[in-house]
């Protein structure tokens, strides 16, 4: 990050000093004309530019989100499943498998949560309580074909789950880059100093116009702010799918 910031602040001071330079060596003449056209192309690319930072910050932020849910729902869905499947295994596997999957699910709502809620990663006792209802799952000696194949369907959904559960923990650590935070504040604020470089006529228009923008930029960032991090803010998700049903 410093590095990028570095160069951004090169290439700013780079841009300034050859202002500075062109109206040392080649001012404008008396008689030349303000160019009040460049300022406002200047102010409408900065406009453009940072809408684009806007655009990019809020689909990475919604898709992140969108990402999270999918993963909890298919985690959640896997492990409903795996507890129904234990009604075709013996009786005493079965209840055994019941049990390892209850505790990995209450383990997920109750602790993993609110640790993922306050930006914690959600840890390796999941982990543990998965390895336990897969060795619960294993393929008794006396067991019928029927029972077989409900062991091997338990164990697709284990991988199912697996594999989900890795998807929400990458999900629980994702957040914007630095770097976007600072194009988004910095970007902002040029913005809406833009509008002040500008006369308008009507002092009301003129209030108008900067509170509309000022607000919308704060508005959006603010989204931005709340979608960042899956599991927090206004908008998380949430651990309803695991307790649904139990």
């Amino acid at each position: 990050m410093i590095a990028s910031l570095a160069i951004v602040l090169g290439v700013a001071l780079l841009a300034a000093a050859i202002v500075l330079v062109k109206h040392r060596f080649w001012p404008l003449g008396p008689d030349a004309e303000p160019r009040e056209d460049v300022a406002e192309y200047i102010s409408m690319m900065v406009g453009v530019l940072y809408a684009l930072v806007l655009g990019l910050a809020l689909v990475s932020v919604w898709d992140t989100r969108s990402g999270a849910e999918d993963h909890t729902a298919t985690e959640a869905s896997a492990a409903h499943q795996i507890h129904m499947l234990a009604d075709g295994l013996t009786p005493a596997q079965g209840a055994q498998v019941r049990t390892d999957i209850e505790r990995y699910m209450a383990h997920v709502a109750d602790t993993e949560w609110p640790a993922m809620t306050e930006g914690r990663p959600p840890g390796s006792s999941g982990w543990h309580l998965l390895a336990d209802v897969r060795a619960a799952s294993r393929v008794p000696n006396d067991a019928t074909p029927s029972q077989q194949a409900t062991v091997q369907e338990t164990l697709a959904q284990l991988s199912v789950l697996d594999e989900a559960r890795r998807g929400r923990e990458s999900d629980a650590g994702e957040r914007l880059s630095p770097v976007i935070w600072f194009g988004l504040i910095v970007g902002g604020v040029l913005t809406v100093a833009f509008m002040f470089m500008f006369g308008v006529q009507r002092s009301v228009t003129h209030v108008v116009m900067v509170m509309g923008l000022s607000a919308l930029i704060t508005f959006t960032v603010l989204l931005i702010y709340q979608l960042d991090g899956p599991f927090g803010g206004l908008m998380a998700v949430e651990s309803d799918p695991f307790t649904r049903g139990l």
